[in-house]
């Protein structure tokens, strides 16, 4: 066999081949973000954002709430912020509550921080880091999207726009 059908051989079975390993490997995705989302009640809190008013989760059964654990030294957090603020803008005038906490940091940093970002959406305080350990997060940033009936839908969703939409077009 010559070297230009080896060739050819080779590129017919990297043809065929290729879209059905796409397929798995879209398929495996689609399996790992199915574990990212699971219903659980998301537990109550309070916390205050950097002007002082009080934020109760429950107070917000029948609207989606995305809550977006951070901190201002996380370099992952700020890489995010543009993404964060376009769902924002896509969502936050359509219903949804969209939260950055703020794990153990004073509030004139953190104050510093949204301004520095101009953060459209509403900063709470978790000062002492009780709503974090309440919801289990080991690192920043760490996202869940809860649904209208307060049920945790999501955590650590790779793409959360589009659970956001299906909640929006169900009202």
């Amino acid at each position: 066999m010559t070297k230009r059908w080896k060739a050819a051989g080779l590129g017919f079975f990297v043809a065929l081949f290729l879209p059905f390993a796409a397929l798995d490997l879209l398929a495996y995705r689609d399996a790992m973000a199915a574990k990212d989302v699971r219903e659980e009640k998301a537990p109550d809190f309070v916390l205050k954002d950097l002007q002082g008013r009080k934020f109760r989760l429950s107070e917000n059964i029948g609207k989606p709430v995305l809550l977006i654990f951070g901190a201002t030294w996380c370099p992952y957090c700020r890489d995010d912020i543009p993404r964060l603020k376009d769902i924002y803008a896509n969502y936050g005038k359509r219903g949804l509550v969209m939260l950055n906490i703020d794990i153990q940091e004073s509030k004139e940093k953190v104050s510093r921080f949204a301004d520095s970002y101009k953060l459209p959406y509403r900063v709470l305080l978790d000062e002492k880091a009780d709503v974090a350990e309440s919801y289990g997060v080991r690192g920043v940033p760490t996202m869940f999207l809860i649904d209208k009936k307060g049920m945790i839908l999501c955590r650590q969703c790779r793409s959360v726009e589009p659970l956001i939409e299906k909640m929006l077009k169900n009202k």
